[in-house]
Formats: C-alpha cells, sequence, structure tokens
C-alpha cells in the first residue's frame, strides 16, 4: 500500500471518528434515557408487586383474624370491618358474612346475598354463588316465585351451576307438591354427563324417598368427564 492510500485511508478513519463523536455526542442523551427507563421500569414493577403482596397478605392475615372470633355475631362483625382490596375481596367477605349470619339472622344474610347477586363489577361466578346460597337459607323470607325465577336464571348456563340450580329447582317442586315434575328434572339431572358423583347421589336418594324408580339407565349414569 502507498503512503497514498494510507494517507487516505487514516484521513477516512479520522472522519468516522468524528462523525461518531459527534452523533454521540448529539444523540447520546436517547441511549442515556432509554437505560433510565428500562432499569426505572425494572425498579417500578419489582415495587409494584411487593406493594400487592404486602397487600394482598395483609387482607389474608385479617380474614384469618375475623374467623378467629369466637362465635358467629362475631366473626360476621369482624368480617364487616375487613378492608377489601379490590371487588372480588369484598365479595368474599360478603359470602363468609352471610354463611355467619344466616342461622340467627337469616333474612338479613339472604338479603345481603342478593344485593351481591344483583351488584355489577364482580365475576360471575360470585353473584351466581351468592344466589345459590340465597335461596338454600332456611326461614329467609324469599318468595317461592323469586327462588325459582333467580333458580331459572341460573339454570339457563352452564357447568356445576346450572346442575346445582336444577337440584334446587326440583326441591321448589317437592315443596309444592310438584312430585312428578320433581322427578322428572332430578331424573334429567342425573343422566347429565357433568353431574358429579355427589350430586347424583342426593339426586337419586330424594327421587327413592319421593316413592319414584331409578331404572338401570340412571343407576347406571355417565362417569363425570
Amino acid at each position: 500500500m502507498s503512503d497514498t492510500d494510507s494517507f487516505i485511508d487514516e484521513v477516512t478513519e479520522e472522519v468516522r471518528r468524528d462523525r461518531l463523536f459527534k452523533a454521540m455526542k448529539r444523540y447520546g442523551w436517547i441511549a442515556i434515557l432509554a437505560v433510565i427507563v428500562i432499569v426505572g421500569g425494572a425498579a417500578w414493577n419489582e415495587w409494584s408487586k411487593a406493594k400487592e403482596r404486602a397487600v394482598a397478605e395483609a387482607f389474608g392475615d385479617a380474614m384469618v383474624a375475623a374467623l378467629d372470633q369466637p362465635d358467629e355475631a362475631a366473626r360476621a362483625s369482624a368480617l364487616s370491618d375487613v378492608a377489601s382490596p379490590n371487588p372480588a375481596g369484598q365479595a368474599v367477605i360478603e359470602l363468609l358474612a352471610a354463611a355467619e349470619d344466616s342461622a340467627s339472622s337469616p333474612k338479613d344474610a339472604a338479603a345481603r346475598l342478593l344485593a351481591l347477586a344483583d351488584r355489577n363489577g364482580i365475576d360471575p361466578v360470585y353473584r351466581q354463588v351468592a344466589t345459590l346460597k340465597a335461596v338454600t337459607i332456611p326461614e329467609a323470607g324469599l318468595s317461592v316465585d323469586d327462588r325459582r325465577t333467580r333458580l331459572e336464571g341460573l339454570a339457563l348456563g352452564s357447568g356445576i351451576v346450572r346442575l346445582l340450580a336444577e337440584e334446587q329447582l326440583a326441591l321448589i317442586e317437592v315443596e309444592q307438591g310438584e312430585v312428578d315434575e320433581a322427578i322428572t328434572r332430578l331424573k334429567q339431572l342425573i343422566a347429565d354427563a357433568g353431574a358429579t358423583t355427589d350430586l347424583r347421589q342426593r339426586a337419586s336418594q330424594v327421587i327413592v324417598a319421593l316413592g319414584g324408580e331409578l331404572g338401570s339407565n340412571l343407576s347406571e349414569a355417565p362417569p363425570e368427564e
């Protein structure tokens, strides 16, 4: 390589370095800012997780302390005082508090559960469970028509909630003297592939108690999936 070529290469390299230096000087803050954002974001994420974990632990500890109270009234009162971090947590508190109140204040417990069942903005599963619990509380003061209407709404759904609603509808039919209708409903429940073993056994026992016959096709109901 000649001296001229070497000189040209050195000049070219110097020009490149100069351009790179100017570019870094001009745009280097972007890279620095990106690093700050990435590090800061990671730190914020870890802090948020730690905060959520602390809130969840505090909520759980408060619920355990409330359930450790000596009697139902004290437990219900303590549960009502627990601060919930979110709607789902509040729904759990109200379900537990209603369970504690159901024996001593069945009407109040049912009212609490139905208020939860009619509330928007929470997971449907909590509303469904609240409805099922409300209609099964003895002396809750709910009319037959109200119980039927609410259960028929659940029976239009899917999964185990639908089947439990069908079971309760059959019990209402028994209560109203509609024995044949109840037996038919219970037989359909037993034959349903989604019914659990316990549910089939309960339905079978009621059918027998009502004087109905199971038949071989029902005594050998399909297994659970």
